[in-house]
């Protein structure tokens, strides 16, 4: 199955220049979402997780089928004022302006939390969420996976740097 085949591309979305993978396609598409969610559960049964971290919003469709299927906890990384309680929050730089993202202080991540989003563009919102998994636990190295990985972006090198090990089932060159 040529799991791109369901990723249709729009042009000039959200901003002129741009061309949007729309994941939605995945979705859709029973056969072709049961086969990223189990490759998704290979990548975390390979890093021996003890938590899945979703990141806001699309990332949230993947991780919590995993969550589920792995009986680990749940563990949501919000824009801001979107997670009542006490919670760290880092700024970051996106492909298009800055952002923020939230997690709660306490949320149980464990000592092998796994980051699940939906694409790697330029790394930010991963490397963001991994800063703030690390105020809550003292690995160095963070395990993520994300459905699609865009190559010619440096995205991929930018979390390695800071390892981050990282995982990518679609890849556009």
């Amino acid at each position: 199955m040529n799991l791109k085949d369901y990723i249709p591309v729009v042009p000039d979305w959200p901003k002129p220049g741009v061309n949007f993978l729309d994941i939605t396609g995945l979705l859709n598409e029973p056969k072709a979402f049961n086969t990223v969610c189990k490759w998704l559960s290979i990548q975390v049964a390979n890093a021996n997780a003890t938590s899945i971290v979703a990141i806001e919003s699309r990332g949230f469709i993947f991780a919590g089928t995993l969550a589920r299927s792995k009986e680990l906890p749940l563990v949501l990384v919000r824009k801001p004022n979107k997670l009542p309680g006490d919670v760290h929050t880092v700024t970051y730089d996106t492909e298009y302006s800055t952002d923020s993202l939230s997690i709660k202080t306490n949320a149980p991540v464990g000592i092998r939390p796994f980051i699940v989003d939906d694409l790697l563009a330029t790394g930010g919102t991963i490397l963001a969420t991994a800063q703030l998994l690390r105020n809550n636990f003292d690995d160095d190295v963070v395990n993520a996976a994300a459905v699609i990985g865009l190559d010619f972006l440096p995205g991929h090198n930018r979390l390695v740097k800071d390892k981050i090990d990282i995982h990518t089932l679609i890849n556009y060159a």
